[in-house]
């Protein structure tokens, strides 16, 4: 019997030096999707190029592009990874195994700095705090991570509604409301490719925005 092709979503917005390795790194049976979200580098064409799926997402806003992902996959289970490299593709399986095989209703992953200065202080002290007040309502996460694996239809009726920073905090909030069984695994946390700067971490403005967004998501 055939293997199914899981779709891994990827936000984007200016990753054209990223995207080559990102896509490349993809293990054998994954299926890009990548959902531009405004790029003025030519990102589009370049993951068509790559054999990606591209979609386009004129609304800007991470949880904009992560939703029509997620509408346009149509595999049981869906990964989410950044398209700036700091993380490995070669991770998803893990995961995708974890929600398949093992009975979790969402896997995520736990960023561990692969070398110093790759998480900013700021940006780490921000989910340090958002972590910290999950942990206290009862999921066991110490990260707001970027990398997950969740079944698709599931995902789509917990109804996250963040468009924007808050989303990936609102999904995790509603998991455990609705008694999810979340597991988390360290992954490797690198430098982003050459030429990208993250637009969560990679200013102290930036940060706060992304924090605003996810307090935001904490009332909802």
């Amino acid at each position: 019997m055939a293997t199914e092709t899981i779709d891994v979503v990827l936000p984007c917005l200016n990753e054209a030096g990223a995207l080559p390795g990102v896509l490349g790194g993809l293990p054998s049976g994954y299926r890009a999707i990548v959902v531009d979200n405004g790029s003025s580098d030519g990102s589009p064409a370049i993951a068509a190029r790559l054999g990606a799926l591209v979609v386009i997402e004129n609304h800007l806003g991470y949880g904009a592009a992560v939703h029509t992902g997620l509408e346009a996959a149509t595999s049981d289970v869906v990964c989410f990874i950044d398209a700036d490299g700091s993380l490995d593709p070669g991770d998803l399986p893990r995961l995708v195994a974890e929600v398949r095989t093992e009975g979790a209703d969402l896997a995520v992953g736990r960023r561990v700095p692969a070398e110093r200065g790759v998480w900013p202080w700021h940006a780490r002290a921000g989910n340090l705090l958002l972590a910290t007040v999950l942990r206290r309502q009862g999921l066991p996460v110490h990260d707001i991570a970027p990398i997950r694996a969740v079944r698709r239809q599931a995902l789509l009726d917990l109804g996250v509604a963040d468009r924007a920073f808050g989303y990936p905090l609102e999904m995790l909030i509603k998991a455990g409301r609705a008694g999810w069984r979340v597991r988390e695994f360290d992954v490797p946390y690198g430098r982003r490719a050459a030429g990208t700067t993250s637009k969560v971490s990679g200013s102290v403005r930036g940060t706060a925005r992304a924090v605003r967004d996810m307090v935001k998501a904490l009332g909802s």
